[in-house]
Formats: structure tokens, sequence, C-alpha cells
């Protein structure tokens, strides 16, 4: 089948990192079939990872089961899938998880850490070294089967502790390893095997307890989890494998709602960049501008939103929808104190345009359109009602802009239409006028002398 390039974007003959071509093989039919990847594991050996991750990195992109036959070295995706298809697929794991950020060479590789839960890369050719930026499904099948892992034993849980292996001991399987079984061998599902505890300390007394004995298994709850997400940067945050983003929308609002009110009580608001980091990750940022006006404005909204205008600016600075749900959020604040703040109405959409947070577009845009998701359908005409001043105000001052322009304009055009030469007769004529003008006053005046 020949071999490519593993870089497959590099079209140089000479390049010196290459793979083998995947060769797939379609086995079964109906429900039960499945495709065996022949030589994934010299494919993975020329690309320095475990034959196992670019097999699960399959299953994620195609929504497949796979299966693991370590001892005949079958990896099977199931399904019916070409070897160009699954030769595309492996080019976005290369770019993902083997090709380093800085210089694009394959030299790397990765460094699992289960108690912080980060995936780090470390490139041997130019030396950059830093967290991976990829943030894909299989982050979390390599955090549970790091590379330094025995790879028949991937894909088993590693939070059987010794009780585990006594058990086993018991039950006749001496040595718990299962990975020749054939349960392990034909199915893709998760299960259970001993990993041999670390060799003793030197000097210490046998029979001796080991603290550490009790706290080596990786504690993967998900109170756990967060826990650790606590004690990253907030850049890493954004990296980490999270499944946040698998709830909905609502409920990711939610968690902003709880972050946003958390900082507001605790008086730390002036952390902008974390706020729109959490938004950014939860994918919500152009909706959070809702969440802010809930919890950042009552009657006083004039002097809260000079206060934390900078704040705002974070998340609707040239985004047009986020200003617009901004204004919806106004409407709910208008709503909760209708009499004290109904009669403000234009005040407070002037207020806001001064300050740069709402542009133009988005004013007569929310204009335009009487909605009743937020609040109620007669309440939301009666708040667009109350702001046709500054809206009269807004359109006047833009036809007064584009005259003015348009008077500029003209008289810039006429003069521009005039050649120069025509220009320069235009200004020695009145001279020459002048002075014609004022031989014949000379001449008058000496012939009435």
């Amino acid at each position: 089948m020949g071999s490519v390039n593993v870089n497959r974007s590099v079209s140089d003959a000479f390049y010196r990192y290459k793979m083998p071509r995947i060769q797939a093989k379609v086995e079964g039919k109906g429900n039960g079939i499945k495709t065996v990847i022949v030589n994934m594991v010299d494919v993975a050996k020329a690309i320095g990872r475990p034959a196992t991750y670019p097999t699960k990195y399959f299953g994620c992109e195609l929504g497949a089961q796979t299966q693991f036959d370590f001892k005949n070295e079958r990896f099977i995706v199931n399904g019916s899938h070409d070897a160009t298809k699954l030769q595309d697929l492996l080019d976005g794991f290369i770019r993902k998880y083997v090709l380093c950020p800085n210089c694009e060479n394959p030299e790397t590789e990765l460094m699992v850490s289960a108690k912080k839960g980060t995936i780090s890369q470390g490139c041997k050719a130019c030396g950059h070294h830093g967290l991976l930026e990829s943030n894909h499904k299989l982050n979390t099948y390599i955090l549970k089967n790091p590379p330094s892992l025995n790879p028949a034993a991937q894909g088993s849980s590693l939070t059987e502790g010794k009780r585990g292996k006594r058990s086993k001991k018991a039950n006749g399987d001496a040595n718990g390893d299962r990975s020749g079984s054939p349960e392990n061998e034909t199915t893709g599902t998760t299960t259970d095997i001993v990993v041999e505890p670390p060799e003793k300390t030197p000097g210490k007394r046998e029979g001796a307890k080991d603290e550490d004995d009790d706290n080596w298994a990786v504690d993967v709850s998900e109170e756990a989890v967060r826990a650790r997400l606590q004690d990253l940067t907030d850049g890493a945050k954004g990296m980490t494998i999270s499944d946040d983003l698998d709830k909905t929308e609502k409920e990711r609002m939610d968690i902003f709602y709880k972050l946003v009110k958390c900082r507001r009580d605790a008086g730390q608001l002036d952390n902008h960049k974390e706020l729109v980091s959490e938004a950014e990750r939860l994918e919500i940022k152009t909706k959070a501008p809702l969440v802010l006006a809930e919890l950042l404005f009552d009657e006083a909204i004039a002097i809260q939103a000079k206060k934390h205008r900078v704040l705002l600016l974070r998340f609707t600075h040239d985004d047009i929808k986020a200003q617009k749900y901004l204004l919806r959020g106004i409407e709910q604040v208008i709503a909760l104190h209708k009499e004290k703040l109904m009669p403000k109405v234009p005040g407070i959409l002037k207020l806001f345009y001064d300050y740069d947070i709402l542009e133009e577009k988005a004013v007569v845009e929310w204009a335009s359109k009487v909605s009743k998701k937020y609040v109620s359908k007669d309440l939301s005409q009666e708040i667009h009602d109350k702001a046709a001043p500054f809206l009269t105000w807004l359109e006047q001052a833009e036809e007064e802009e584009d005259s003015e322009d348009d008077d500029l304009e003209i008289e810039y055009d006429d003069r521009a239409k005039q050649p120069l030469k025509q220009q320069k007769q235009q200004q020695q004529t009145p001279q020459k006028t002048v002075d014609n003008d004022s031989d014949e006053e000379d001449d008058f005046d000496i012939d009435a002398i």
C-alpha cells in the first residue's frame, strides 16, 4: 500500500517522517458489520502513540463503538468504513495529538497528570511544552489510559484497589491480568483490572502500612473533577475536558449565573477575564448580558451602568446580538421596578448609548420588534413607546450627520471636477480685472481733472 507523510499537508517527497497507509477490512454483515484496521499497530508505532488512541478517536468521530484485541493485534470500529475515510480522520488525530503546535514536528510525547486532570505535550525537536490545545472527547479516554500504561490494560478501570486483587487471588486468578481473556479481547466495554502497587520503599519495615496505598487510585467522581478544575489557571480551564458542554443551554446559563452571583456577593467582579473565559468555555458569551443585567442592575441602574461599564463592554463590544440580549435584560429590570424606571426609559437608553455599551444599530433593531420572550408583550410595547423620544433623537441626529456629510461632499466634488490649469486661470483673472478697473479709474480721474 506504500507510505505517506505523517503530516500530509507537507508535500515534500523527502519528508523524513513517514507512516504506512491505513488498511481497512470490512467483516460481517447486517447489524454485526465491523471494520478491522489491519495495520493499526504499525501506524501507531510510526506516529508514536498507542494504537488504542487513534482507534478510539475514530469511534468518537464516527459515533461507533470500538474493540481492541491485543493478542491478535486487531483494532475494530463497528460499522462499514473505507480506508480513505479513516485516513482523513487520522489526519485530524495527528493534528490534535501528534504535531507540535509550535514547529509542527511529530516528535512529541504526551504527559498525563491524573491528579490534576490535565494532558501536556512536549516536543523533542523545538523544546515546546504546554497543555494540549485540543478539547476533544478522546481526552477523557487518555486521562484514564495514559501512554505509560500497559497497552493490554488500556480501556480497563484503574480504580480497583488491593481488595480486588486479594479477591482475584482467592478465585485462582493469581496474576490479575485478564487481557488475554475472550471477554476482554472481543468487547469494547470497560472491565476491571488490577494494577500493581508501587514498589516498597527501602528501609521500611515489613508489614508496615504504606500511607499512599489507599490513595493511589484516581477519583473520577464529578465532585473530584470539579475540585481539580478549581486548582487550574483560567487558561488551563478552557483546555481541560469537561462535561458542561454536553448540558443544555439553560443549564450552562445557570452555571454562569452562579459564578457571577458568587463573585458579586464577594465583591470580586473586578476579575473580568475570569467571567469572560467562563462564558466562552460554556459557549454562552452572546447571551451572558442577560445574566449580567439580572444580577447587576436594579432601580439604581444609572449608577450601576457607570460602575460596571468596563465589564459590560467586555461582552457587548462589536457584538450586536449581545447588545440586543442586554436590551432584553434591561426590559426585565424595568419590569421589576416599573414605577421608578418606566418614566426614565429614554434616559436609560441614552445613558447606555453614551457609554458606548449600546450601538445605534442594536437599538434600532431592538425597536423594530416587540418581543414577549422575556417580559409580557403589553409591557414590552409600553417600554418601546416610552423609548420613542430617544429613538426620534437618534434618527434626527443621524439625518443631520448625513446632511452635513452630503454638503461637504458636494463642495469638494465641484472643486475636484475643475482642472488644475483652469483653477489657476480663475485665480489670476480677478487680479487682472482689478488692475484694469484701477487703470480705468485712474484714466477717468485724469479726464475729469
